[in-house]
């Protein structure tokens, strides 16, 4: 999630992209008839009863969480279609993720710390700060089969921070690996790193560079070290998320999908300002939920998203 604070920088970036990216030219919307859309279907308002939606990840069961940063909650939407909140003075979560044991990481954006909140709600902070100074405000995050945390640390500057600028250098995508309290940078060459996302297999890594406007794919080396880094495609990204068949979801001014090559196959209008993020969820993983602004939408797909 980019700043609330920070909205027209925002625009600004959200201009150069309409600019420079053929997803955002005109007003051509579509959905492209590429087999991923369920016949027929459209984004559905779920809520509007929020300030700014960010987050959105789902457990084993098809159930979805997401976060409300300004309001400090952590919300969840059932499978049946109940809306509750999960947690209050959640830490001003942004980005989240499931592990395969059920366990919720988030980026808790208040005292930048990185979370994993089990089933019963316990909080345990995985991460304080890095070699004693304060991380930047971890933004988004993906856990790979494995458990490795990987997850991205731009700096915006938010209200509720005392501070008024870095504690570190640099702004960069970093890796806790699984059993380990050392967190280790793995990129380093970013302008604003946020977005993240990996595939099933955890053999590759999405990094979107949402200031430089472009999203990187980085391939995971057995130690969980990236190498290869490759230019996907000409687009920065908020949030993102990839489906069973290898295509990537990027968000900004609706939803752009690619294939695995990174070839445009569909491009979703959301109508709101801004998407942030999204995810699969629902019982069969094939409805996806979207996170935008004030709101959040479903939508009806024919493909799966990854477990």
């Amino acid at each position: 999630m980019k700043s609330v604070s920070a909205t027209i920088a925002f625009i600004f970036v959200f201009h150069l992209f309409a600019t420079n990216n053929s997803a955002f030219a005109g007003n051509g919307y579509h959905v492209a008839d590429t087999g991923i859309v369920a016949d027929g279907a459209t984004p559905q308002l779920i809520s509007r009863n929020f300030s700014f939606t960010e987050g959105p990840t789902a457990d084993r069961q098809g159930n979805i969480y997401f976060t409300d940063q300004p309001n400090n909650k952590i919300w969840k939407y059932s499978t049946d279609g109940h809306l509750s909140v999960f947690m209050d003075s959640a830490g001003r979560s942004n980005g989240m993720y499931f592990d395969k044991k059920g366990n919720l990481y988030s980026c808790a954006d208040e005292r930048n710390q990185l979370w994993k909140i089990d089933s019963h709600k316990k909080i345990t902070v995985l991460i304080n700060d890095l070699n004693g100074k304060k991380l930047n405000g971890p933004n988004d995050l993906w856990v790979s089969p494995r458990g490795d945390v990987y997850f991205t640390d731009p700096y915006y500057q938010r209200s509720w921070w005392a501070r008024t600028k870095p504690e570190i250098t640099g702004e960069k995508v970093y890796v806790l690996l699984h059993g380990s309290r050392k967190v280790i940078p793995v990129v380093d060459t970013l302008q604003r790193p946020n977005g993240i996302a990996g595939t099933a297999d955890g053999k590759y890594l999405y990094v979107s560079d949402l200031q430089g406007g472009k999203t990187y794919r980085y391939t995971i080396r057995k130690d969980g070290s990236l190498s290869n880094a490759q230019l996907f495609v000409n687009m920065g990204s908020d949030g993102m998320t990839t489906d069973s068949q290898g295509n990537v979801y990027l968000t900004g001014r609706g939803v752009t999908v690619f294939n695995k090559k990174g070839v445009q196959i569909a491009h979703i209008p959301i109508p709101e300002g801004w998407t942030a993020n999204l995810t699969f969820g629902g019982k069969n993983r094939n409805k996806l939920f979207i996170t935008a602004s004030e709101a959040v939408y479903m939508l009806d797909m024919k493909v799966r998203g990854i477990e």
